[in-house]
């Protein structure tokens, strides 16, 4: 009688999520600057602490380039930077990623 062969598995090798950590996130050092936060305390003064986008109060605000820098916004123009709530912020950071990227794709 022949030997059976044996049967191998199919796929990939399974691997244990539960260890794999991301890397922590950090600041971009203009954010951390002396200009960037005297902008933000000036912004806040003179427009309040309020999200620009959805009215939201106490709440954290972010400074938002209404432009990104990655587009070619201007770094410390008052009239390229919005105070957005945590929320908008992040739905606005999406959206220009997404456009970013689909005007690579299309290239």
């Amino acid at each position: 009688m022949a030997p059976r062969l044996k049967c191998m598995t199919v796929g990939p090798p399974v691997f244990d999520t539960r260890i794999a950590h991301t890397a922590p996130k950090r600041a971009d050092p203009f954010y951390l600057s002396r200009e960037w936060r005297q902008l933000m305390r000036h912004l806040v003064e003179m427009r309040g602490s309020v999200c620009q986008a959805c009215g939201r109060t106490n709440t954290r605000l972010f400074g938002d380039h209404i432009i990104e820098l990655k587009d070619g916004g201007a770094k410390l123009d008052p009239a390229n930077i919005q105070l957005l709530c945590g929320s908008c912020h992040t739905k606005k950071t999406a959206r220009a990623r997404a456009a970013r990227m689909a005007v690579r794709h299309t290239r």
